[in-house]
């Protein structure tokens, strides 16, 4: 009797869900992390809350096939734009998609081992892919209007912004 991979990630969905959102946080500042772990109320803490929120949204859009690209854009875009601000280089930005996939693995490596899962979970992975691809993206769109902001501000003051090379 083979079990699919599907079933084991719905059974495991809060445990992989919640070391997920441990992976996304360590790109930010140590003394950061502690506060966005607490996000049980998004009025005390909106950016934890809203990370949290969108890495259980974008597990289950990934779990029912990843199909609805506008869902799965504007759940990333949500992730990213914080991302975005950070300064953090664009692949750390974009790296806890790819955590995923180690997650996973760690989370389901007896289940992948027995059930033989492998071409399911490559599968899988190839939309951990895509959403990657999708997010840098959509990184690089906000980066470019956070550029656009500020040489606006620098022309609002009379100022001009410096050519680079």
């Amino acid at each position: 009797m083979n079990v699919s991979l599907e079933k084991f990630l719905s059974e495991r969905r809060s445990a992989i869900v919640a070391k997920w959102f441990e992976k996304t946080i360590e790109v930010f500042p140590q003394d950061t992390s502690p506060f966005l772990r607490n996000r049980e109320s998004r009025f005390r803490n909106p950016l934890g809350h809203t990370l949290s929120k969108g890495i259980e949204g974008l597990f289950d859009e990934l779990l029912s096939g990843g199909g609805d690209h506008e869902k799965l854009s504007s759940i990333l875009d949500t992730i990213i734009r914080i991302n975005a601000v950070q300064e953090i280089p664009p692949s750390q930005a974009v790296a806890f998609i790819f955590s995923l996939k180690n997650v996973i693995r760690e989370d389901l490596k007896k289940e992948i081992r027995e059930e033989r899962l492998y071409d399911e979970l490559s599968a899988f992975e190839s939309g951990i892919d895509a959403m990657a691809l999708l997010s840098f993206d959509l990184y690089m769109k906000c980066r470019e209007k956070i550029y656009d902001l500020r040489v606006k501000e620098l022309k609002q003051w009379g100022l001009r912004p410096v050519e680079s090379r």
